[in-house]
């Protein structure tokens, strides 16, 4: 078993992964079971004590998805991390242990829009809220947070437009005013960026996207940098006070580093049930294996056809951060060294109209709500995946009416040129 010395490409297939022990099978095994069986009466009553570690039921631990847990907080630089059924259910989960009724979070406004509906509607119903501030105005940020902000939340890589949060400055922030910093990191992986290197606290992610990488099966995932003190400030009793349902015990005194994750099981998994299948943990770790290779291509390709784009005049702009005429583009080499990613947004001459024609006219692009996979895809974010933003929070999101958001997969970048150039013609016609 490599340790977390060894280099990205070897800890995407090693860590985390042992041959099975009862049968030395290579590829961790599927445990599609609900249940285990206990030793004996006193260590059943030590696991549910959170005096052992181990597995009980599968709503809160299964072997297949332990080791994903394992790998995914190795890449990101974690002591821990919790998977779940998806990347909204992450983002509840990583909320769920800071807030309270009354209590909000500061959020950025370049957000992938069902993040914003969950931001701006559903928390609401557990009485908490969030304040939406421009991330490049760090100022805003600051006055945003009052004495009921339990944390500031972003995209390393914004959803749909690409654009690169500048980690260094917001986690100093978050510093300055003793709160967790929550990235976002599904669309540059932890091969592109790691948070935790920029001051972060918690980092989620949806691994249905380029974890997994193939569009089959959904996820989310929490992983906890284990450098926060949860007790200090007397902010987040969950984690720092008593907790009735395990004797008074306090996470953060009793697990340290680890106090976030084991409440992630302990008690955001066991009462919300946002379990992730381990069917599922099993294709994401397959998915994970190929990673760096396939987001080498994603750039490289991202590149090559973010430039055609630019040059041609039946194009407004493009919002790709690796070209050099971008605002963001100073930030690549400091936040994703290894490239920009593969996400990012154009503008059609002839607006709203020639988009949806653009989406019609494609042949190689897929007209998915998805990102990440190694098929290129397309949608038009402004009648799709952000449809439920007014008008103001579409332009604030990177979602104008007049954009497409494409997520370049890893075919031959000179076919999803053809594609674009056919499916332009007929656009602008």
């Amino acid at each position: 078993m490599p340790d977390k010395t060894h280099g990205f490409d070897t800890l995407q297939i090693h860590a985390g992964a042992r041959p099975d022990p009862a049968t030395g099978a290579r590829s961790t095994p599927i445990y599609q079971t609900t249940a285990y069986v206990f030793r004996d009466a006193d260590h059943a009553a030590a696991l549910f004590n959170l005096q052992e570690v181990g597995f009980i039921y599968s709503r809160l631990t299964n072997p297949t998805v332990a080791v994903l847990q394992e790998r995914i907080a190795t890449l990101e630089g974690g002591v821990g991390a919790v998977c779940c059924s998806s990347g909204h259910a992450a983002q509840i989960m990583a909320l769920f242990p800071l807030m309270a009724p009354g209590r909000n979070v500061v959020v950025s406004t370049r957000l992938y829009g069902g993040t914003v509906t969950q931001m701006t509607q559903t928390i609401r119903r557990f009485g908490w809220s969030a304040k939406f501030v421009d991330f490049d105005d760090l100022d805003a940020i600051r006055a945003a947070v009052d004495d009921d902000t339990r944390a500031i939340f972003c995209e390393s890589i914004a959803n749909p437009g690409g654009y690169i949060t500048d980690l260094d400055a917001v986690s100093q922030i978050a510093r300055d005013v003793g709160l967790p910093l929550i990235v976002d990191n599904t669309t540059a992986t932890p091969y592109l960026c790691r948070p935790f290197e920029h001051g972060a606290t918690l980092v989620v992610h949806s691994t249905t996207k380029y974890l997994t990488g193939n569009g089959t099966v959904m996820g989310g995932c929490v992983v906890d940098s284990g450098t926060f003190d949860w007790a200090a400030s007397g902010k987040f009793p969950s984690l720092s006070d008593p907790e009735p349902a395990y004797h008074g015990l306090k996470f953060a005194e009793t697990f340290g580093p680890m106090a976030f994750t084991f409440h992630g099981i302990a008690i955001g998994l066991r009462d919300l049930g946002m379990t992730m299948n381990p069917q599922a943990a099993h294709y994401t770790l397959c998915g994970i294996e190929t990673l760096s290779l396939r987001m080498e291509r994603h750039v490289r390709n991202a590149v090559k056809v973010a430039k055609w784009l630019e040059a041609d005049p039946r194009v407004d702009y493009v919002t790709y951060a690796g070209l050099e005429s971008s605002k963001y583009h100073d930030r690549v080499a400091r936040i994703c060294p290894r490239g920009a990613g593969g996400l990012f947004t154009f503008a059609v001459k002839g607006g709203y109209d020639a988009c949806v024609r653009l989406i019609d006219a494609v042949e190689i692009f897929s007209h998915v709500a998805n990102l990440g996979d190694t098929r290129s895809l397309i949608i038009h974010s402004a009648s799709t995946t952000h449809r439920q933003l007014e008008a103001n929070q579409l332009v604030a999101a990177g979602a104008a009416p007049e954009v497409v958001r494409v997520s370049i997969g890893i075919e031959d970048a000179d076919d999803l040129i053809a594609d674009l150039d056919q499916a332009l013609a007929k656009a602008t016609a």
